[in-house]
């Protein structure tokens, strides 16, 4: 069954997400990280394409639909993961995501020394 929901209780079983910055997330979580750091996860097209440019191959650039349900299912897990003890810092200076608190890169890992971190 797909889900979209951080998923813990069958090691390597992860929920869908519809990105891989979610799967991503999901697996720190599942390894047991207790902070990660949130690096890219831009989650708009507020420059009128994906961040990186048009996908080449093929591929599509996501549709801001599906950026908004990124964005919901992301933000989404963020009570989950306050109950499970992982704390989840943005450091995406241009991020959608509303759910975490942002700080820049050296912030984030300055608070984030007391415990092991994640860059995700």
């Amino acid at each position: 069954m797909r889900r979209d929901e951080i998923l813990v209780h069958k090691f390597g079983t992860i929920g869908i997400g519809g990105n891989s910055g979610f799967q991503a997330l999901n697996l720190a979580a599942q390894f047991g990280c207790r902070n990660i750091i949130l690096v890219g996860y831009d989650m708009h097209d507020r420059a009128g394409i994906h961040w990186h440019g048009k996908h080449g191959g093929g591929l599509n650039n996501p549709s801001r639909t599906s950026l908004a349900r990124w964005r919901g299912v992301i933000d989404g897990q963020a009570p989950l993961l306050e109950r499970m003890g992982v704390r989840v810092i943005n450091a995406s200076p241009d991020s959608a995501l509303t759910a975490y608190p942002k700080m820049t890169f050296s912030a984030a890992l300055a608070a984030c020394t007391e415990r092991a971190s994640v860059v995700a």
